[in-house]
């Protein structure tokens, strides 16, 4: 009874001579991923990323947080003032709300408040790294989105701190408004890091067309 392929390499070792029928088929070169593919399926990740931080602003700032001033007597939330705000808002706003309003706050900071900035930012690193080819202003627009998921992430915290004292001091009041602010200024900068990174990546594309179709017209 003739040998497997398996039984003459156990007995024979590198010697053995394994017939061209029964050696495994060779892995079809067509399936490997191109370039071209890989781009594709980071430019996917990027648009679900971007539609997802769309729709997480919404839900946070024009409908959550606009909802909440029902609880507060018409008093806007502490997040969604771009200016800031004093130590006196503070107080007329926490005398205006319970203690089942300020715990629907501090959800709605834990849920969405912090699922959009994370998301944001990690959808515009990509962003502007799918499209931005030089390495210092990749770094340079990084920046802004990491620091906006910071600021961002810190202003809850600084806000549901300020909210839960009695007696807020002046000092916390400062902060939590100057991190709001700021929070607000980088996601305007991400923004425009994001705008000027895929006119950056439609630029490069059309160089890189026009660059084949020239060197194919010379040909």
């Amino acid at each position: 009874m003739a040998k497997t392929p398996a039984q003459r390499m156990k007995k024979h070792g590198a010697r053995a001579v394994v017939p061209d029928n029964q050696l495994p088929p060779v892995i079809n070169p067509t399936t490997q991923r191109t370039p071209q593919k890989a781009q594709g399926n980071s430019r996917l990740i990027v648009i679900a990323g971007v539609v997802a931080s769309v729709f997480l602003f919404w839900y946070l700032h024009l409908l959550a947080l606009n909802q909440m001033t029902q609880l507060s007597g018409g008093l806007a939330m502490p997040d969604s003032l771009i200016g800031g705000f004093s130590q006196d808002y503070i107080v007329q706003l926490r005398s205006a709300m319970d203690s089942d309003a300020l715990g629907q706050l501090n959800y709605v900071h834990k849920t969405a408040g912090t699922l959009f900035p994370l998301i944001f930012g990690f959808s515009w690193l990509l962003l502007i790294g799918t499209n931005v080819a030089r390495k210092s202003w990749r770094w340079a627009m990084w920046a802004a989105p990491l620091l906006f998921a910071v600021a961002h992430l810190w202003s809850n915290v600084a806000i549901d701190s300020v909210l839960a004292s009695e007696a807020p001091d002046a000092g916390s009041v400062a902060v939590a408004s100057a991190v709001t602010v700021a929070s607000w200024m980088l996601f305007l900068v991400s923004l425009l890091c994001g705008v000027v990174a895929v006119f950056l990546g439609r630029k490069g594309t059309d160089g890189k067309g026009s660059g084949a179709r020239n060197a194919a017209a010379k040909s």
